[in-house]
């Protein structure tokens, strides 16, 4: 995949201490494994994105529970829209949170997230700076259970989902956030402008720094995209070097 992107394996030199738009890319290098998209590879399901400025803040005793409680909240909310939940994997400690699309079918089945190749190329491109689902990055969706496909997403599904994942985020003390996907970033961000124009800056959620970036399904269709993704986790990398 970094051979295609034009860049090699991870060296903190090659991303520097200061975030810019439009980095150089690093060298190649064959460290990290091509993954191609399969022919049965799901894209993220479209969302009317208008539904993002319209999600109240949700109001509910989440704030207030603890990691086991969560996912026991979580799991009853997805059962009673009869959906299996798809809370996260990952490092309970991690630098990287990785928020990603609402599930696929895939992710719903298996009930992780970034399933299937996506999740294959996200595994290469966490490990190409240093961190992988085992230590250092936590995989979670912004929503927590696959949608229906016969009718909208309703707001407040968005701001339950978003309940659900300010406390992930209170509970797991990431140092960074990577937000993937147009529907993702909307969400998470609050704002409807194109990702395109919300890359290349330093965002926040929840007091954690945000850089937004490309979903690794995208990548698969357009692989034109991965320079840009590459810088994008240059950014995020920059930030961690930089924090205390």
């Amino acid at each position: 995949m970094l051979e295609e992107m034009g860049v090699r394996v991870f060296d903190p030199r090659s991303c520097g201490r200061t975030a810019v738009t439009s980095p150089a890319p690093p060298r190649p290098a064959a460290a990290m494994a091509d993954v191609r998209p399969a022919g049965s590879m799901q894209a993220p399901v479209p969302i009317p994105v208008e539904v993002v400025a319209a999600a109240p803040r949700a109001t509910s005793e989440v704030d207030a529970l603890g990691w086991d409680e969560l996912q026991q909240a979580v799991a009853e909310w997805a059962n009673a829209r009869g959906r299996r939940a798809v809370f996260g994997i990952g490092d309970p400690r991690p630098d990287w949170l990785c928020i990603g699309e609402p599930p696929v079918e895939d992710e719903e089945r298996e009930s992780l997230p970034f399933a299937g190749d996506a999740g294959k190329l996200l595994d290469n491109m966490l490990a190409a700076v240093g961190a992988g689902r085992r230590k250092g990055a936590y995989l979670t969706n912004v929503l927590k259970c696959r949608l229906p496909q016969d009718r909208s997403l309703e707001a407040e599904e968005v701001a339950q989902s978003l309940a659900f994942l300010r406390r992930q985020v209170a509970l797991l003390q990431p140092r960074v956030i990577l937000v993937m996907g147009r529907f993702a970033v909307q969400a998470v961000l609050q704002n409807n402008e194109p990702p395109g124009r919300l890359r290349g800056q330093v965002h926040r959620f929840e007091g954690v720094p945000v850089v937004v970036t490309f979903h690794p399904a995208l990548l698969l269709r357009t692989p034109a995209d991965k320079g840009r993704a590459w810088a994008d986790l240059c950014l995020a990398r920059s930030l961690l070097l930089e924090a205390p």
